[in-house]
This record gives structure tokens, sequence and C-alpha cells, in this order.
């Protein structure tokens, strides 16, 4: 076997002489990758990570945030701290524990404007960079969630990624429910005995299924993944805060919201399919009708903002005021379903009652929830760790219900597949005490009904 030998060039890289070995993939990783997974550098295996000192100066300018992604930015300051407290130079790279090699690329060579086909200035130092290291190492990639990033990478000729980590595809998620065709006396049994061994396979916990025969029979039972079986769903008497449901997925919703034994929910669907106002009906059956919960606690994410809300005048509740108005909608009129032309009373009765928080996203942090109904609407908003953080609140006794539509987005560096709704999907799936329903049928009104089809 030929023997090599190395040496070291000023910007950190390896120059071999001799018989050149395969080279590591040298991803070059853009901040956005770090604010969506602050562990994201443990993810990568035996690779070069470069990270640019753009970058770095971008984390300290978040650091000082207090959402999420100030918390990820001193999360990974912290770490690159303590790789240098323990191996000194990072711009001459180091070892990790899962045998990457760090590298700070905290200088750029002099070029002729001509050389680099994109505008010399500070947006484009982090992609110069890269270029640079591409010169003398053709295994580089540079790792984005920014989409007009990777698309300016390419046009330069580097290879360009999405960080694929903490992503389940959208598409391929299980709706919540599936139909089968079965004999009329299996559906006559199913009503007779309470429940139907079930034999096939992939179906999920909790997960519904309607039965129809050829003689027009139909029933819907939920699988009891321990017993193997499809059992009944739960009997309401009576509507639940004056409402009731309008289709076969708002009536496994409802089911899913009211089981004490399922800890996990989450509704996915479009505008108008009764997500919210489903799940606010349901908490209040819990918390002022049965007593189950000591309180319904209701947050949404401050995206449009682009920051915290402590940068708004006024107290917190003034300025939640505007973000909670869907929820302070929705519970006008539930209250009106129950009471009719008293609902301004029965409203302000709950309002003044304590018994309802509203909440950012920001200020769950750190805190532990016991014997709560925890809403959180709008959740395809959240960064996969942001939800991780909302779910490990809660305590003993509390119920979490995540809802939204992955498809209307306004975070800027999340998509479908990678955004904290999704990714809870996908990763409970299989859990016992989770449930899920994809809700398709707008129940708004005919007209919102007819803007969700053909807009």
């Amino acid at each position: 076997m030929p023997k090599t030998t190395s040496n070291q060039n000023q910007d950190g890289t390896l120059q071999f002489k001799g018989a050149m070995p395969v080279s590591k993939t040298t991803y070059v990783i853009d901040t956005n990758v770090f604010l969506h997974d602050p562990n994201a550098i443990l993810t990568f295996k035996d690779s070069e990570i470069v990270i640019p000192l753009p970058v770095l100066e971008e984390l300290d300018d978040l650091k000082r945030h207090t959402d999420e992604r100030g918390k990820n930015a001193r999360n990974m300051i912290r770490f690159i701290d303590s790789l240098k407290a323990e191996s000194g130079d990072l711009t001459k790279g180091v070892k990790s524990k899962n045998g990457n090699t760090i590298r700070i690329q905290a200088s750029i060579k002099p070029m002729e404007k001509s050389e680099f086909p994109l505008p010399m200035e500070r947006a484009n130092n982090k992609l110069l960079m890269a270029f640079q290291i591409a010169q003398s190492n053709p295994n580089v990639v540079f790792t984005s969630k920014d989409l007009v990033m990777r698309v300016k990478a390419e046009a330069i000729g580097l290879k360009s990624q999405d960080y694929e980590n903490l992503k389940f595809s959208y598409n391929r998620l299980y709706r919540g429910y599936r139909k089968i065709e079965v004999q009329k006396n299996e559906i006559d049994m199913f009503f007779k005995d309470g429940y139907k061994e079930i034999e096939i396979e992939g179906f999920h916990p909790n997960e519904f299924c309607l039965m129809t025969s050829p003689e027009k029979s139909s029933a819907v039972g939920r699988y009891n993944a321990k017993k193997k079986r499809l059992e009944p769903l739960l009997k309401v008497s009576q509507d639940i805060w004056g409402i009731l449901p309008l289709n076969l997925e708002q009536k496994c919703a409802f089911d899913l919201l009211l089981r004490d034994d399922i800890k996990l929910v989450t509704l996915v669907g479009p505008a108008g399919t009764g997500k919210t106002l489903l799940t606010i009906a349901c908490a209040m059956r819990k918390v002022f009708d049965e007593g189950l919960y000591s309180r319904i606690l209701v947050s949404r994410p401050i995206v449009p903002l682009g920051k915290d809300i402590g940068y708004l005048p006024g107290t917190k509740e003034e300025k939640l005021l505007h973000w909670m108005q869907p929820i302070y909608d929705n519970l006008e009129f539930l209250c009106s379903s129950t009471s009719g032309e008293g609902n301004g009373e029965t409203q302000a009765y709950i309002m003044e009652s304590g018994k309802i928080e509203m909440e950012a996203v920001t200020y769950i942090r750190g805190r532990t929830l016991p014997k709560m109904f925890i809403i959180i609407d709008e959740a395809q908003n959240l960064t996969p760790h942001e939800v991780k953080t909302i779910i490990s609140r809660a305590g003993q006794g509390t119920k979490v219900v995540l809802t939204g539509d992955p498809t209307q987005i306004d975070n800027p560096y999340l998509d479908k597949d990678s955004n904290g709704l999704t990714f809870t999907v996908g990763k409970f799936s299989d859990q016992n005490i989770f449930g899920h329903m994809f809700l398709e049928k707008t129940e708004r009104s005919e007209l919102a009904a007819i803007a969700a089809d053909i807009m």
C-alpha cells in the first residue's frame, strides 16, 4: 500500500502528496441550519464541517433574542466555544466525538472580481468562502434551508442541498382513517360484540376505519393496538358546547379529543375544516363541564412580525390580543351556540374564571404544565425543536393538541415536510397515546368550501 504525506494549507485544508486518498465530503453550513436544528453538526458523519465566519457573526447577533432562534444560536455558540476550549485553534480544524472535523473558515483570499460570478458583497461572503474551498476540494456541499442561497450556490458551480434531518414527507403521512369493505354480517357482529378482530397489517394506534358492505351497511371503529381490534367510537349523548360533528372526519376528531388516554392529538387540514373550533369545544367540555383539567392553555406562534412580542407596546395580554383573535372568535361562537342571546355573560364568566390562558409560544419554554388542556394553533409554523419544547413541558394529566395546515406556512425556513406539525405526526404515529386526523372537508360555509376547492 503506497504511503502518503500531507501538508496543511494556510486556510486549514489538507494538501496530500503521493497517493491521493478518497477525500471526505466537506459541508459548508449556513446559519439557518443551526437555527432549525442546534444539533445539526452531530447529524453529519465522518465529514469535514466548515462554519464560515459570517455564520458565527449572524449567530452572535441572534443570541440576544429571547425566542427559540435566540436559544438555538446561544446553544450553537456554546458548543463551538467548548470545542475551542478542548482543542485550541478552530481555524485549523478539530475533531468532534462523532468523527467529524469541524473548522471555522475565518478569511477570504484575494480574488479578482471576474473570478467570482456573484457580487463581492457581505451577503455573499458565505458562498465566496465555499467557492474558494471548492477550488482545492471537489467534494464541497453548501447546506442551507434557504432556497435562494442554494440556487446561488448552484449558479456558481457549487453542490448544494437542503438540510434533510428532522423531516417527514407530508404526502406520505397517514390520514387518520381508512376504508375497508367487509360483509354485512361482520358489521352486525361489530355492533353486537362491541369490537371486531382485525388482521390487516399497517394499522396505526388509534387510527379509524370506515367499514362498508355491498348492502350499504357501514360502521366506524377505532383501532386498539394493544388488543389488535377495532372498537366503537365514544358515545356522545349531546352536543359539545353547541357543536355537533358534521362529517366523518369531525366525528373521528371528536373521539380523539374526548379520550382521556390519548395525550397527544394532531389535527391537520385546510382552513374552515373545524380544527380549532372542535378542539376548543372539547377543551371546554373537559375543563368547565367535567373538571378533568385545571385550565386551557392556548398558544399560537407569532411568525409574521419576525420579532418577539416584547417589541410591541402594552401588557402581554394587550400584545397577544390581535394574534389570539381567532381563538376569541371561536370562544364567542361557542358561547352563542350554547346560551343564545346571553352569550356575553357566558363569555365574560369563562374569561374571568382564570381557566383559559393565552400564551405566546416563546413563554412556554421552561414551564411545567400539569393537568392542562394545551392547544397549539397554527403549529405548522413551528420547527421540530419548538414543538419538542412544547410537548416536553406537559406534566402529569396534561393533553396536548396541535392543529394546523402544513401547506400554509409563514416561516421562511420551513416547508410542508420540515415543519414541527408534520414531524410530530411522523415521529408519534406508532405511539398508543397519540392520535391523528386529517380533515379535508370545509364546513365553515358554502362560500368558504367553494373557495378552498377552486382557488
